[in-house]
C-alpha cells in the first residue's frame, strides 16, 4: 500500500539561503535599522544591543519586541551566510499595536536567538532579513545598515 503525505510548503518552509559567502565582518559589524524603530548593533568584539526586535516565524504573532544585550557572529553554511544574535540579558519588552493575529498573553523569552539571512541589494550593500509569522506566507522582516537607509531616504 502506498501512502502519499502532503503538506502545505510555503515560500520559505524549506529556505536554504541565500548563497552569499563574500560578506566579512567588518562589513556586518555596525548600527541596522528596521520598522517601528527597530534597532540593532553589531559591534566588532561580537558584542550586540538590540532594541525593539521582533520574534521569528510564529514568535512574531505573539506581538512582543525585545530590548537587551548579547552576541553575535557571522556564520557561513552551504546554503549562504547568516548573522546570528543572541539576547543573553532582556532590558525591555514593548508590544506592537494590536492586531486580530496578536496574542497578548504571551510572555516574552527573557532570552532569544535570531538567525538573519545575509543578501545584497542592488548597490551591493548588505541588507539583513528572516521571514515571519506563517510559512505559507512568507514575510520578510528586513533591516538595513543605518547610514544606506538614511542615504536612500535622502535620494
Amino acid at each position: 500500500m502506498l501512502s502519499v503525505l502532503c503538506a502545505c510548503a510555503g515560500p520559505y518552509q524549506y529556505y536554504e539561503g541565500t548563497g552569499l559567502h563574500d560578506a566579512a565582518v567588518a562589513e556586518a559589524a555596525g548600527v541596522w535599522e528596521g520598522a517601528e524603530q527597530t534597532r540593532l548593533t553589531l559591534n566588532q568584539d561580537g558584542t550586540a544591543v538590540v532594541e525593539r526586535l521582533d520574534g521569528v516565524d510564529f514568535d512574531f504573532d505573539d506581538g512582543w519586541r525585545i530590548s537587551g544585550a548579547g552576541t553575535w557572529e557571522l556564520t557561513d553554511r552551504a546554503g549562504g551566510q547568516n548573522v546570528v544574535v543572541t539576547v543573553t540579558t532582556r532590558i525591555g519588552v514593548d508590544a506592537r499595536e494590536a492586531s486580530p493575529q496578536v496574542e497578548k498573553s504571551v510572555a516574552a523569552p527573557l532570552t532569544y536567538t535570531w538567525r538573519f539571512h545575509v543578501r545584497r541589494d542592488a548597490h551591493r550593500s548588505l541588507e539583513l532579513f528572516f521571514f515571519f509569522g506563517d510559512p505559507d506566507i512568507g514575510n520578510l522582516y528586513l533591516l538595513q545598515h543605518a547610514s544606506a537607509s538614511s542615504s536612500a531616504a535622502t535620494s
